[in-house]
């Protein structure tokens, strides 16, 4: 799948929020400084051509709704980002979140206890 750049990402989030919306919906929930309508329809249509959002068409007005869940996306991103930085290795991505102090010993723990308790 491809991937979203950061104006289709924002655009995207609101659309995970809203759960689907009609252009003007899409550009009174994203945050301020909001951008201008044609340039969040420009975006829509970007998306709509990679896939990750669809259009439900009323009459001449177009409501868009994500194809793709916010968890799934979620999951890809990261599962690239393994692949491309860290020769697919989760535990690396780990280690280097350790390393760079943004991961504690006790946030650690806490996803230890998370693994077991779903290992049961």
């Amino acid at each position: 799948m491809k991937s979203l750049t950061r104006a289709e990402e924002q655009v995207m989030k609101v659309l995970w929020q809203l759960g689907s919306g009609l252009l003007m919906e899409i550009v009174e929930a994203m945050p301020v400084p909001q951008p201008h309508k044609n340039t969040v329809a420009t975006i829509l249509k970007t998306m709509v051509d990679k896939g990750f959002v669809r259009i439900e068409n009323i009459g001449r007005i177009h409501r868009y709704h994500p194809v793709m869940s916010r968890e799934a996306y979620s999951k890809d991103t990261l599962t690239n980002v393994a692949k491309g930085y860290f020769d697919g290795s989760f535990s690396n991505v780990v280690s280097f979140l350790v390393d760079e102090k943004k991961l504690s010993v006790k946030e650690l723990e806490l996803l230890l206890q998370q693994l077991k308790k779903n290992k049961k």
